[in-house]
């Protein structure tokens, strides 16, 4: 038996946490629901505005757990925490009905394209259930009319071949439009930290560079 919990360093340190007596499907897409006397709201990134129930934010946080300061970083501390003591987490998730919270990136990932906010994760998730995709990686590249393009680099299953072609016929009628990616690379492997994790700011680099776009 297993709980779930969530939380940061400046949040002191757990926001949210499940109960074992979870669904097990909770346990596993959601992090769990708000602890007690504590807030939390999920808000559009760009206009800082609460966004209904189901969609896509940035998660923030209010209540004792929120750190006072950054020690000695003033300009950090403005960064992080607004005037009314809402901690911006810079994680990218949506709430349900019951308060139980699914994480779904980061918002350092999020790509503005012609003004619409668009998150990774989603396309990445989607691009998953494609049977000749062993993993997909979603990022934003330089466009000098749209601001951001989107590039998805895809390793596909050992042995099968694909067109970009192919990927983004998939995509059509299946998700937004706007969601569709610009760019298709095929690749073997990723750039990673020393830990596993995917190293994005370099993926987004090499992307552009083979793309020819730097």
């Amino acid at each position: 038996m297993f709980q779930i919990g969530y939380g940061t360093t400046e949040n002191s340190p757990v926001t949210f946490c499940g109960t074992p007596l979870d669904s097990l499907e909770r346990k596993c897409e959601t992090v769990g629901y708000i602890i007690d006397h504590v807030e939390a709201k999920v808000v559009n990134p760009t206009t800082g505005q609460i966004v209904p129930l189901g969609e896509l934010g940035e998660v923030m946080i209010r209540g004792f757990c929120v750190m006072l300061e950054y020690w000695d970083d003033e300009a950090k501390t403005a960064e992080t925490i607004t005037r009314d003591g809402w901690y911006k987490s810079g994680d990218i998730g949506s709430l349900d009905a019951y308060g139980y919270l699914k994480i779904e990136g980061r918002i350092k990932d999020m790509i503005i394209r012609g003004g619409e906010n668009i998150y990774p994760a989603e396309i990445e998730q989607f691009l998953h259930t494609h049977p000749k995709i062993k993993e997909a990686q979603v990022v934003g590249v330089k466009d000098e009319r749209m601001g951001e393009e989107i590039c998805a680099c895809i390793k596909l299953v050992d042995g099968e071949e694909c067109t970009p072609e192919e990927i983004k016929t998939f995509c059509k009628n299946n998700i937004s439009h706007f969601k569709i990616p610009r760019y298709v690379l095929f690749v073997t492997s990723y750039p990673l930290t020393v830990t596993g994790k995917i190293q994005k700011n370099i993926l987004r680099d090499v992307a552009e560079k083979q793309l020819k776009l730097k």
